[in-house]
């Protein structure tokens, strides 16, 4: 038990050091090239293992708070990467990776930040919950009608992949809760380190498949990237208060919302973009990126809510 407790715990500092090694020695994780969709699939399977049901139906009964989060995924972290991008005139691969990873849905690691921060952790996961349901609409048509300039978009197939890694693995987990019996409690346990365990070797691999195809390019847009990527989370994070302000969130859901618009499922937008843009690896980066850089982010904003005592005064105006 230890040791999952141990890698849940540990995510951000080893998906660091697993992406430093993929850069550095490509080989160590290009083995995992023929379960990477699988890996993810694993980690939508736990965080089904890992819902409680009666809380997830509760909060699905206060719409109106769930629909505004959802909308502002949906609408402001694409709009954001497409500018981003627009402006950056990066070549079409990169483009339309953080057109993928703008157009994610909320990250399953976003309700484990927000419970550390003290957020409404029903709400952050209603709000993914919600959003991961709806990506296999939501995400391939926002990728086709923004990122379609860049790429052909094969949106059936992106379709298809979304859910059978996304919505059959959660819900086969809802499904295996009543059957796991005094065991359910032990696998909610080990689950979380599953998750990130898988999560740390998708984005390692991505990082491999990049620096293994396009050295070249790393060495000419590596730091751009993680430029665009900085700025995209960090207008995530801005973005996401402000309207959660706008929308009169107190400051408690406001930090929810921040943290949910802010972390994007840049593991899902990796998936995607190296299952059908496999002769782009480029397109990959972005997202390989991302991911690393919002739970680093995360977990130092949640880190400083806590020892600051921001979130206390959760109903208080600001």
């Amino acid at each position: 038990m230890f040791i999952f407790r141990f890698i849940a715990n540990a995510l951000a500092p080893l998906t660091l050091i697993a992406a430093a090694m993929a850069w550095w020695y490509p080989p160590l994780f290009l083995i995992f090239k023929p379960i990477f969709i699988w890996l993810f699939a694993a980690t939508m399977l736990a965080v089904g293992v890992t819902l409680d049901r009666d809380e997830l139906v509760t909060t699905l009964k206060q719409p109106l708070q769930i629909a505004q989060g959802v909308a502002t995924q949906y609408v402001l972290m694409p709009l954001l990467a497409f500018g981003i991008v627009t402006l950056a005139d990066l070549p079409p691969a990169l483009a339309l990776g953080f057109i993928i990873v703008g157009s994610a849905p909320g990250a399953m690691a976003s309700n484990v930040m927000v419970y550390l921060a003290g957020g409404a952790v029903a709400l952050s996961i209603a709000m993914t919950t919600v959003s991961t349901l709806l990506s296999p609409m939501l995400t391939p048509a926002l990728v086709e009608w923004l990122g379609g300039q860049f790429l052909p978009i094969p949106f059936a197939a992106m379709m298809r992949t979304i859910v059978i890694t996304v919505v059959l693995p959660i819900g086969l987990g809802l499904w295996l809760q009543p059957y796991l019996g005094r065991h359910l409690a032990t696998a909610r346990d080990v689950a979380p380190g599953i998750a990130a365990g898988a999560i740390i070797i998708i984005c390692a691999y991505a990082m491999a498949n990049a620096v293994s195809h396009n050295a070249l390019a790393m060495q000419d847009y590596g730091l751009s990237v993680l430029g665009l990527v900085i700025l995209l989370n960090a207008l995530g994070y801005a973005g996401g208060w402000a309207l959660a302000r706008l929308y009169g969130f107190d400051r408690r859901r406001r930090l929810t919302l921040a943290i949910e618009i802010g972390m994007q499922n840049a593991g899902l937008g990796v998936v995607l973009a190296l299952a059908h843009f496999a002769d782009q690896p480029q397109t990959a980066l972005p997202g390989a990126v991302f991911a690393v850089w919002c739970i680093v982010t995360a977990a130092g904003a949640t880190h400083w809510f806590r020892r600051h005592g921001v979130t206390p005064a959760a109903d208080s105006p600001a």
